[in-house]
């Protein structure tokens, strides 16, 4: 059964730091692109950044892009969004996904997605 587990979220004030871990578990996604979205009750889940198989493509939202940083570990099977200058903005349960296809794309729409973590919370107060 294949897993995605997210961890590092918590409470921090605004302009802290916090570092989100998803550890892929059941198969590998060495080959796969892996993408990092947020989502606030009743709003759309949003896209926050996504990394290629490779590690040689990366995208974040404008939201975020400056302050928000994607990496993967293909030998330990997990990718993680390390988080700067945080704002309360970025108040959202934060999700890691894998996309099942196999290429050098990175996608950046929710639904092109085929497995899905259960979310970390992450609050940032003012």
């Amino acid at each position: 059964q294949v897993q995605l587990a997210e961890s590092g979220g918590g409470l921090v004030q605004a302009g802290r730091s916090l570092r989100l871990s998803c550890e892929a578990s059941g198969r590998t996604f060495i080959s796969n692109a892996m993408g990092w979205f947020r989502q606030v009750p009743g709003t759309e889940r949003e896209f926050v950044a996504v990394i290629n198989w490779s590690g040689g493509i990366t995208y974040y939202a404008d939201s975020v892009k400056g302050r928000f940083t994607i990496s993967r570990d293909n030998a330990k099977n997990t990718v993680t969004l390390q988080m700067n200058s945080l704002k309360p903005e970025d108040t959202a349960v934060y999700y890691c996904a894998a996309d099942n296809d196999y290429g050098l794309g990175a996608p950046v729409k929710w639904y092109e997605y085929d497995y899905w973590g259960q979310g970390t919370q992450v609050t940032v107060s003012s």
